[in-house]
């Protein structure tokens, strides 16, 4: 029930920065869809943001402890959900990943899966009786991550599935690992890597031989990227300015108002506006962190943590795959990405922060 007290306390400094970072993303989405058949992208966005704050609102008042207790039962029913979609749904675009909602409208569980994790990795956690892992809880919490996130690479959807293994890594680093067990990880990872190589599809290959030199593919997996550096390199300093992006507005540029929205954005805003959203991301950061650091419990504690690693994996992947720094791996730029399911994801997380915040005197 809203209170005066609880819309006084909401921790407005994470809000205020998640609303400019979105004002920011409405306005190169109208950018880089003006003139096309998406032109009324912009508006959809800010009713997803306006649905966004709905919910922020709304998780922030349900006791954060109420929702980690009740997250084997979302767990269960979200696993079952990406299961679903794997035998029932139809192939949109390649893939089996949204549902529609009519309208237009359409969800990616995969992205909510991200905030179950939080939740169920923070319980899991906070339960442990010992300071660190055993080797059997390890493998467990290991285990629990990587099954959703083999149904999700099934879909396929490697980015989103990604995405799931900081906060499997918050956790364990939070649950406290022993040198052993961290070289053991190590050696496994070693071992996993280069079998994992075999299991990826042809154009998942592609991305990543096209990330060591894009110009082996200039006309086919090669050619997001060299596009992309070539919006960011046209911005110079101060960037052409709004709807004036040539690489956009020329339709050179795929996906801009989408996965490549930062490249977009950076050749029409140029390197201040770069590093002006990139401070933007960096400041929301720091609050997040700030709230892990007053949290009450453990369980407050990962659950900012989760949120925080989850958000710093976003933008480092994001930015470092438009500036041609890392694979090419259709991960949304938080809060900027065109996309429902993305922007009321991150909502929900963050005020999952924002619910810990309010309970960070509480015992």
């Amino acid at each position: 029930m809203f209170t005066l007290r609880s819309f006084r306390d909401l921790d407005w400094t994470l809000l205020i920065l998640t609303l400019i970072i979105c004002a920011v993303g409405v306005l190169q989405i109208y950018s880089a869809t003006q003139a096309s058949e998406q032109s009324n992208h912009w508006w959809k966005q800010v009713l997803y943001i306006g649905a966004g704050l709905v919910v922020f609102y709304l998780i922030s008042q349900i006791d954060y402890h109420t929702l980690v207790g009740q997250s084997p039962v979302m767990y269960i029913i979200f696993t079952v959900i990406l299961f679903g979609l794997l035998i029932l749904s139809r192939v949109v675009l390649g893939a089996k990943r949204w549902v529609s909602l009519g309208a237009g409208f359409k969800l990616q569980p995969s992205e909510f899966m991200k905030l179950v994790l939080i939740l169920f990795v923070a319980r899991y956690i906070s339960e442990l009786k010992s300071d660190s892992l055993s080797l059997r809880e390890l493998l467990k919490l290991c285990l629990l991550v990587l099954f959703p996130f083999g149904l999700v690479c099934l879909q396929p959807d490697l980015g989103t599935s990604l995405c799931y293994l900081p906060i499997l890594a918050v956790g364990i680093l939070l649950a406290g690992l022993s040198r052993q067990q961290a070289l053991a990880i190590v050696m496994i990872l070693a071992l996993v890597v280069p079998i994992g190589w075999f299991a990826l599809k042809d154009y998942q290959k592609a991305r990543l031989t096209s990330f060591m030199d894009p110009a082996l593919d200039p006309q086919g997996s090669g050619y997001q990227v060299m596009q992309s550096k070539i919006a960011v390199g046209s911005g110079g300093m101060w960037g052409l300015g709004v709807t004036r992006g040539m690489q956009i507005q020329l339709r050179f540029l795929p996906f801009a108002h989408t996965d490549f929205i930062f490249a977009a954005f950076a050749e029409e805003h140029g390197f201040v506006g770069v590093v002006t959203v990139l401070g933007l991301y960096f400041l929301l950061l720091m609050q997040i962190l700030q709230n892990a650091q007053t949290a009450s419990d453990r369980a407050g504690t990962a659950i900012c943590m989760g949120v925080g690693a989850l958000l710093l994996f976003h933008v480092l992947e994001n930015a470092g795959m438009v500036a041609g720094l890392m694979p090419v791996a259709g991960i949304p730029l938080p809060l900027m990405s065109y996309g429902g399911s993305s922007i009321l994801s991150f909502f929900l997380m963050l005020g999952l922060v924002n619910n810990v915040r309010l309970r960070r005197f509480l015992q």
